[in-house]
């Protein structure tokens, strides 16, 4: 058998385990992965136990609704260390993805909030809190960011950096009258907490 054979062999043995683990750091369950991809749960629960061999009609819908190009979502490695980065919107927020394995501990994302509506002032309720396991960190690249944090606001700046334990309820707003943009470090546990929860005010 090749070196090219053997890979494939490889990426192929290893994949239900794989696509299981995507899943999971997605926060999924199987029945929300069957509507987001059409896929039956069945088939999916097949798929991940190794009982069923992927096919392109599998795999195109499951890169897609992971935000993944397909040969990362199936593992082959290229070689090429770039991350191409595909940004998504959640509750008017913008996302940029900077890493891309998702069975990795940390994942770093670009954050931007749009400018607000009206500048804020003392009658802007704060930023809904919430608290989870895990720590956070960012860091602002421009514009000025609200950080609730327990029952202190703090304001950061250009260049200015957060760290904080996410058992501490937290909630960030724009507090600034343009977009403001920052970089965060999150565990798999926050990252899914902060995609999935909707924030308000701000």
């Amino acid at each position: 058998m090749s070196g090219g054979d053997d890979e494939t062999a490889q990426v192929m043995t290893s994949l239900g385990a794989r696509l299981r683990a995507i899943r999971q750091a997605r926060g999924l369950t199987l029945a929300q992965l069957a509507a987001a991809t059409g896929i039956s749960v069945s088939t999916l629960s097949r798929l991940e136990s190794g009982q069923r061999e992927p096919g392109l009609r599998h795999l195109l819908p499951l890169a897609r609704a992971h935000r993944l190009p397909l040969d990362e979502l199936v593992g082959s490695r290229t070689g090429d260390p770039r991350v191409h980065p595909r940004p998504f919107t959640r509750h008017g927020q913008t996302w940029v993805p900077l890493t891309r394995n998702p069975n990795d501990g940390l994942h770093a994302y670009k954050q931007i909030l749009p400018a607000p509506a009206a500048p804020r002032t003392e009658r802007t309720p704060r930023p809904e809190q919430g608290s989870h396991e895990g720590h956070e960190w960012l860091y602002v690249l421009s514009g000025r960011l609200l950080l609730a944090l327990g029952e202190h606001d703090l304001v950061l700046t250009a260049g200015q950096t957060a760290e904080f334990d996410t058992r501490v309820p937290h909630g960030i707003a724009n507090a600034g009258d343009r977009p403001v943009e920052w970089l965060a470090l999150y565990g798999a546990q926050g990252e899914r907490m902060h995609i999935r929860v909707r924030p308000t005010g701000g």
